[in-house]
């Protein structure tokens, strides 16, 4: 193996650069060349490659976003648009491939390395944290201290006006950072879909705060609640608690951008050069994650099937 492509898919995550500048520095050491391919599987269809050296990674680790871009390409679930993305990996040469991204980035490459028997490794990039085979994905710390940071904020106007404010952050399946960054961030009550909490039951449990005279109640809600997302929900307990003075606030993207922090550059570092040494070693169809502060290896089709489960422990500081 003398030239492998790598390219970033799905949605973005802050540490992604951090990440290709590791299998760079790696290929490097390992007198491999790499190819970044723009544009995730869309440009590896059209064919979008550069070559990428020692100039090309220079002061992008602190960096977020990516360098390669991202996409999700509709047109690579097709089988025509797969062998178009083989021929072009073919008539470059390309001995093998690193795909960064989550779940529906795996099962693309999954699908893709089953029908040329091609090499492709996978590394776990993704904010929700929640992909099976790896206790961290690249990008959910900052994730977190992000929203934490903001909780803290909206926490001293929360105080100003004695006001109760409902705050929705990234999750639609997973309420990892929701939990996490609601109990850092101290919130009076945290609803993610893993667990089932009513309207009825908040609003009880509002009242009782309120009677506890606490100044300001913030309330933090995953995307993928059950109960609907900020908004719905804080409509919902307006009806029951007229009196109250509710605010809503959605974090959104805010949390994909930003630098990555230290945490996610040095697991970033570790899991781009387990990649390459994994490619070397003739592995493929192989998610590398970390368990146990140790690097694992994992089947796509079981980082696909399987959910990461989120730490029961935490529930009881709900």
């Amino acid at each position: 193996m003398n030239k492998i492509g790598i390219l970033t898919s799905g949605g973005d995550a802050p540490g992604m650069n951090a990440a290709i500048r590791s299998i760079v520095k790696s290929g490097i050491n390992s007198h491999i060349k790499v190819i970044g391919i723009e544009n995730g599987f869309e440009g590896l269809i059209d064919g979008q490659f550069i070559e990428l050296n020692s100039s090309s990674i220079k002061n992008i680790i602190q960096r977020g976003g990516t360098i390669l871009k991202s996409a999700r390409s509709k047109r690579f679930l097709e089988k025509s648009y797969r062998k178009k993305a083989m021929d072009h990996l073919f008539n470059n040469e390309i001995n093998g491939l690193i795909v960064l991204g989550g779940n529906g980035t795996f099962k693309g490459a999954s699908i893709f390395t089953k029908e040329f028997d091609f090499p492709i490794i996978g590394i776990p990039c993704t904010i929700d944290n929640d992909l099976y085979g790896t206790d961290f994905s690249i990008g959910y710390d900052t994730a977190i201290n992000t929203a934490v940071d903001a909780i803290d904020k909206i926490r001293d106007t929360a105080e100003s006006h004695n006001r109760l404010f409902f705050i929705e952050v990234m999750g639609r399946d997973s309420g990892m950072i929701a939990l996490t960054s609601g109990i850092a961030g101290g919130a009076e009550e945290i609803m993610i879909p893993e667990t089932f909490f009513n309207i009825k039951q908040l609003v009880g449990k509002l009242k009782d705060l309120k009677n506890r005279d606490n100044s300001s109640i913030i309330v933090v809600v995953a995307e993928g609640d059950e109960e609907g997302g900020a908004f719905k929900i804080s409509e919902q307990v307006k009806k029951d608690l007229p009196d109250f003075d509710i605010r809503t606030t959605t974090l959104g993207h805010i949390q994909r951008g930003g630098k990555p922090t230290c945490m996610d550059r040095v697991l970033a570092c570790q899991l781009g050069s387990a990649a390459v040494e994994a490619l070397l070693e003739g592995k493929r169809n192989l998610m590398v994650g970390v368990v146990n502060q140790k690097i694992k290896l994992t089947d796509f089709s079981l980082s696909i099937v399987r959910k990461r489960k989120i730490n029961s422990e935490l529930l009881k500081f709900l």
